[in-house]
């Protein structure tokens, strides 16, 4: 089986809420009851998923040109595998990131073995 990691996308307005939620100690999605519909997302794909990622926090760029305080829109991630590319995005249709984010997408990537290894 391929593994593929899922990339949470947030839309930029809600992420600024979801910052100042972060910032004033109130995020909602840290909630056990916010959180109940993941844990159920993963109980039933537990044979899919290979490590179940996280929320993500604050970037930081680093370049040639030095390190920076970046922006964007990640939200988190989790590591699947699939027997192939359309059943790993297969497993996230409906995914509880849809509904208790409404607007926000999530990118399926296909990890490739490094050459060589």
């Amino acid at each position: 089986m391929k593994k593929y990691l899922a990339i949470y996308i947030g839309k930029e307005a809600e992420l600024e809420q979801a910052r100042k939620e972060v910032d004033e100690g109130k995020r909602v999605m840290m909630d056990p009851e916010g959180m109940k519909p993941w844990l159920d997302w993963f109980k039933a794909h537990e044979d899919s998923v290979v490590t179940t990622g996280g929320p993500l926090g604050r970037t930081k760029r680093v370049s040639p040109e030095g390190t920076s305080d970046i922006r964007n829109t990640l939200t988190g991630y989790t590591i699947v595998q699939a027997e192939s590319h359309e059943a790993a995005a297969k497993l996230f249709e409906n995914h509880p990131h849809f509904t208790l984010l409404p607007g926000n997408s999530i990118e399926i990537i296909e990890c490739l073995d490094i050459p060589g290894r």
